[in-house]
């Protein structure tokens, strides 16, 4: 075995062997004595990693044939800090230059788009593990007997989890990645994937403000998770994507207006049934969307916002285009003079009348700050249907 001036070990055919990480409770960790961190939280960081630190950020960047500007620009994409030229990165963190460079140099992605690559998937990483911490194994991690550290409870429990966790992240990954795909393969054209026409709605709690200064952080908290779980699960159900979370706020967005339309309404409907729950209020618009890193953006997403802001509790506010998307679907009657002809013809014909899902009611015309004057609809479910 030959050692370069990285430090790292390699064979005679240039393949790397990192050392064989310790175990659990090994005493006198030389990488925590260089340090000054807890030994036991650098046995678990090498367990999760799979590998010691054994590079500095020159090093990593020089070892994986990358500029130490673009190393610096992927790392800070993927929501790393800057560590100076501390000996903190692993073989992983090469590898993953190394690929991100090598998907660059095929012409495959530019170097903006591979920096936008890190970016998502840092951001989306980072949460989900913030997620799994606070949420998951920070319960099982009570040390089930006195004397035992929450550390000597975590190692063997992450050792367990991490292959199983791994695996259903992939899983997960692939299955979005799939339908996510499909939605592209059936945009009309290039223009389509990037700026779509979609319905995208903000659902809002009511009164949110006062009830952080009445509740304990530990039962807002609970509000909030049920909140935003309930949400998911109907957006999802429903044929809708969960854009993201804002603790009171979810934002969600579906490729037809009908769709939108029923999620909203049962968010409502869900909302109002649950006693523990505050008031909830929806702003629903239609129209061209720029979606970017799995975000949406543009006068849409604005006008639902602003929607939402003005939205009676326990109540549907949708723009003009969405209503009348709702009416050229066959989803709603343009009035209830139009469905009482529209049915008495079918009635003379011996046909069945529209089956109307919604009730569109048009509101006042109002200003609005930056969209100027608006015309809101009231939206709601048409002869009591579910």
């Amino acid at each position: 075995m030959t050692v370069d001036d990285t430090g790292s070990g390699a064979d005679a055919d240039g393949r790397v062997n990192p050392p064989p990480a310790p175990g659990p409770f090994d005493q006198g960790d030389p990488q925590a004595a260089d340090s000054g961190e807890d030994p036991l939280t650098l046995r678990l960081e090498t367990l999760i990693l799979g590998a010691e630190r054994r590079y500095t950020p020159f090093q990593a960047a020089r070892s994986a044939g990358v500029s130490m500007e673009l190393a610096s620009r992927f790392w800070r994409a993927m929501g790393f800090a800057d560590i100076g030229q501390a000996k903190a990165l692993t073989e992983a963190d090469v590898l993953a230059l190394r690929r991100l460079a090598g998907l660059v140099e095929a012409g495959l992605l530019s170097e903006a788009m591979a920096v936008q690559v890190a970016r998502s998937t840092g951001q989306t990483t980072a949460r989900l593990a913030e997620w799994q911490i606070d949420s998951f194994l920070e319960g099982l991690t009570e040390p089930p007997e006195p004397g035992m550290t929450r550390t000597e409870v975590t190692y063997p429990l992450v050792e367990l989890l991490l292959p199983e966790l791994e695996e259903f992240l992939v899983y997960v990954w692939r299955r979005q990645l799939a339908a996510a795909t499909g939605r592209v393969v059936q945009a009309g054209d290039d223009e389509e994937m990037v700026d779509r026409r979609l319905a995208v709605a903000f659902a809002d709690l009511v009164g949110f403000t006062r009830l952080t200064r009445r509740m304990e952080e530990e039962e807002l908290g609970e509000l909030v998770e049920a909140f935003e779980t309930t949400a998911a699960d109907l957006v999802a159900a429903r044929g809708g994507r969960l854009i993201k979370t804002l603790g009171d706020e979810v934002l969600y967005a579906a490729d037809d207006a009908g769709t939108a339309a029923e999620i909203a309404l049962r968010l409502i409907e869900t909302m109002a049934n649950d006693e523990t729950m505050p008031e909830l209020r929806v702003g629903m618009a239609f129209g061209t969307v720029t979606t970017r890193m799995g975000d949406v953006f543009g006068t849409t997403v604005n006008l639902a916002s602003r929607l939402t802001s003005i939205a009676p509790r326990d109540a549907v506010l949708v723009d003009s285009a969405c209503a009348e998307e709702l009416i050229r679907a066959g989803e709603a009657p343009a009035s209830e003079a139009e469905a009482a002809e529209a049915a008495a013809t079918a009635e003379k014909e011996g046909e069945e009348p529209p089956a109307y899902r919604f009730a569109l009611q048009p509101m006042w015309q109002r200003p609005v700050r930056g969209l100027g004057v608006v015309e809101p609809w009231l939206l709601t479910r048409r002869n009591g249907e579910s």
